[in-house]
């Protein structure tokens, strides 16, 4: 699939290596790069995944990156519903409004 300038894409880029973080931080922290994902609109004419391309951020930073991602979207939820929980909220008012008959 290829992206075309002005396109909103996702880029990815390592910041630091492994080994160039702080010395000071966790163990297991310096034991991955610092990475970045960001979004924003293709500056180049054209691309493919796996380009490194220019973006300008909606605040208009403007980054280079790896082109991971054409027109990205939130894929994620809150999860499955729990039914133990679906009935909390009227069992509560139900306490409460008992509890101001007896006041």
């Amino acid at each position: 699939m290829t992206a075309k300038k002005g396109d909103w894409v996702r880029i990815h880029k390592i910041i630091l290596k492994v080994g160039e973080r702080a010395p000071n931080i966790p163990e297991d922290t310096q034991s991955v790069p610092l990475e970045m994902w960001d979004k924003g609109f293709l500056m180049n004419e054209n691309a493919n995944i796996g380009d490194q391309v220019d973006i300008e951020t909606y605040i208009g930073r403007k980054v280079t990156g790896e082109l991971i991602e054409i027109n990205p979207f939130w894929d994620h939820d809150y999860g499955k519903a729990v039914p133990e929980l679906l009935y909390i909220g009227r069992q509560a008012r139900e306490l409460l409004e008992e509890g101001e008959k007896h006041d």
